[in-house]
Parts: structure tokens; sequence; C-alpha cells
């Protein structure tokens, strides 16, 4: 069946988003931006929070974001739905000396990030970016074009390639990126050139690899979306959509798009979904609207978050990697995850509300569990629920080719996902 012109157009919109933001920072960035340019207030955590009903509030910090919309008549108790995601992808970032090179050579001396498919970044155009600390004090943002590359080797000097290609993760994963000696130039003066600042005023940098090539739509009726950092960047653009667009009636919910940083490393970090940035927000919008511990709590009894992050759908050439029974498919609807030894949160109530907010929104959705013998990742879902006790449900789009440089997705279910959180949102 064809997508429609509405699943289309958001898909050309993840895309945009997707581009705008190569790493976690430039996510986070991003969010702001979109968010400032329909009238959200960004606050800086260093100042005081303003009390206003109906406020529209973006924040963030490191490479996360959080923004919330709080209703006019949001009273000290009201229950907040949040919406939470992760900014980061799987991939290398670049290490400290990170100029490099041999037999006239420049490379980059980068460690591997995360969990990615290694042999996915070979041979693709791919460039830099992060965020650059400066001797005056200053962060800025930096993203170059495409300016690196993982030449694979040729065939003739490897004649076993096609029987089984494994990366030595430190000899063989640095990227080349121009032609010299390597004690003449510096990778560090082109991140600064893109960011206009000077290279010998960075004192430090977070700076990773990303693809250069943009998402695109193909296959028989524009079924399929592929692009690089769809885990999770199709999470964040789907809440942020959402939030976009969020009216809040009388007696809404507080909505809240919490994107975090490092899920792809465990979460456990200022920016990730295991430190502190949540509850710390949280806390400080319920105290604007006079809530004391004891009503901040009763708030969360009856809050609901959505963990979002993409799922595995079945995959045709390797269907013994599935589940016998359960075996989502890209085009089918949002998936709900489940795990028996809660590496996803949802439990029987979690799976029930979801089914009620995909049928408000008219969206077909589809479940998710593993394999028994194949170990089951986790998400964002069940350090929430633990650090707040807020009632969770994990659920995600399905996809192929996870944790490669460039992820593919059905079109549809992008479009599912932002309807489902658009619902949701609603209460």
């Amino acid at each position: 069946m064809p997508v429609t012109p509405v699943a289309l157009s958001h898909a050309e919109d993840l895309a945009d988003f997707i581009a705008a933001s190569p790493s976690s920072y430039h996510a986070a960035a991003e969010v702001a931006r979109r968010l400032e340019a329909i009238g959200f207030t960004r606050l800086n955590e260093e100042d005081a929070w303003p009390s206003q009903p109906g406020g529209r509030y973006v924040v963030v910090r490191d490479g996360a974001a959080i923004a919330w919309v709080v209703p006019t008549d949001a009273a000290a108790t009201a229950p907040a739905q949040i919406f939470g995601a992760h900014t980061d992808s799987p991939g290398f970032k670049l290490k400290p000396q990170p100029t490099t090179g041999t037999r006239g050579w420049l490379q980059a001396a980068v460690e591997v990030y995360g969990g990615p498919l290694l042999n996915s970044w070979l041979d693709r155009e791919l460039r830099l970016a992060g965020r650059l600390a400066l001797a005056d004090g200053r962060v800025v943002l930096a993203a170059t074009g495409a300016l690196l590359r993982l030449p694979q080797l040729a065939i003739h000097l490897d004649r076993s390639a096609n029987s089984g290609l494994a990366l030595d993760k430190q000899v063989e994963t640095q990227p080349v990126w121009g032609l010299g000696d390597p004690t003449q130039a510096d990778i560090l003066a082109e991140l600064a050139r893109s960011a206009d600042v000077a290279a010998s005023d960075i004192r430090g940098y977070d700076v990773l690899i990303a693809d250069t090539a943009r998402g695109a739509v193909f296959g028989k009726d524009d079924a399929f979306f592929a692009a690089g950092r769809l885990d999770d960047l199709a999470s964040v653009h789907a809440g942020l959509v959402a939030l976009e667009t969020y009216d809040p009636a009388a007696g809404a919910p507080i909505a809240v798009l919490a994107a975090f940083d490092h899920e792809e490393l465990g979460s456990a970090s200022r920016s990730g979904a295991a430190g502190p940035f949540l509850e710390d927000v949280l806390e400080r919008v319920y105290a604007e609207l006079g809530a004391d511990s004891s009503a901040r709590r009763q708030a969360y009894a009856s809050s609901w978050c959505l963990s979002s992050d993409v799922g595995h759908s079945v995959h045709p050439n390797y269907v013994a990697k599935h589940d016998p029974v359960v075996q989502p498919v890209l085009g089918s609807g949002p998936i709900l995850k489940l795990n028996a030894n809660q590496r996803y949160a949802t439990d029987a109530v979690g799976s029930a509300s979801w089914q009620a907010w995909c049928e408000r929104a008219g969206v077909r959705t589809q479940e998710f569990v593993s394999n028994n013998a194949v170990p089951c990742g986790s998400t964002i879902g069940p350090i929430t629920a633990t650090r707040l006790g807020i009632r969770t449900v994990d659920v995600g789009i399905p996809i192929l080719s996870m944790h490669s440089a460039r992820e593919l997705a059905g079109v549809s279910d992008l479009h599912d996902l932002t309807r489902t959180a658009q619902a949701f949102f609603a209460g």
C-alpha cells in the first residue's frame, strides 16, 4: 500500500533533522532551535525559572535536551506524559592527539563508541561533528563537510574477505582524511575552521564521526527510509514533532520530551537517563506549580513515560535469529517491546495503555520479543522507571541494519510513531 503524502513529508522532515544532527550535541541544539522558532522559551539551568501558566520551555544539558508544555490550568499534582528517547548513536569518537598517519597518508585517531557494525562504516564519505571547548570559556558546535573515509582493502589483497571480514578495532578503523606529513597537519584545524574559531584556542573537544549521506525514501510504493542515526533520532524526531503540535485542552497533562545522551554507553552520565537531568527538571517544574515533595510524588504516581527506541524487524535472510512467532515487520506499525527479564519496562498495564494510545491515533501496532537464544538489549525505560517510579512502557519502530552507519525503517512507521506520541501527550 502506498504511503500517504503526509508520511512522505514527515520522512523528509526527519531527513532534515538528521542532517542537522550529526552528533548528540547538534541534536540537542536542533531540538531547542526548532522549539524556540515556534515560541518555546529556552531556559538556562543556572538561572531561576519562570512560573507561567501555559508556558512552553526547553533546556539543554550537554548532548541532551528536555522540553515541556505546562497547561494553563495545571495543578501541583498534574500528571506528566514523558516521551523519552536518546540523541547518541554507535560509531567512532576522536581520540586525544587525533592527527596521525603513515606512508604519506593523514589519518584520524578514533575510538569505538558503543557497539557499531564496524564493516558498515567502510567506503563512506564521513564527517566530524561535536563540540569544542575554547580558551575563553565558550563551548561551540563544529561540523565539517565530507572529510574522512575508511577505505576497504581490495579483494586482490585479501582473497578471504568474502568469507568473513573482521576488522581490528585499533589498526583497521583509523580513517584517512588527507595526504601529507602528520607532523605538519592538524585535523582539529579542520573543525576549528568549520566553527570559525582558531585551532590554538581549542582546549577540549567531544567529537564523533557521522555519515554524510542524506536520508532517502525508496523502494516499491516508497515504503522504505534509510539514514544514519535512526537509532534513535527517529524517536527524538517523533517526540519533537508531537510536542510542536501539542495544544493542551483543559485538564491535560504536562507534556515532556526527554532526549538523553549516552544511551549507547549505558546512560550513566549527567546527561544520560541514569543521571539526574530529568529528575532535576521535573522538580523545578513542579516547584513552580507550588508542589512540595508529597504533591510531586502524587503527580508521578499518575504519570507515564513512553521510552521510545528502535527494535528489530524480522530479517528475511536471517529469520532463525528472531522469535518464531512474534515477528514485526516494517510498514505494519510501531512496536511494543516486551521482555521477561525487565530489559524493557513494559508490563500488562503498560501494554493496555499503549494499545489505547494507538487506537486513539488510528495506528496499527506490533509486538516485539527476542528469541530466547539471542541476548536482548535494553533501553532508557527500565532506568527511568527505577529512578523516578513512573510507570514506563518501552516502544519504538522496527528497523533493519541496527547499529549500521545507515539503518532502514518504514516510512509509514515513522509517521505512525509521531501520531501515537501526539495521542500519548493528550493523556
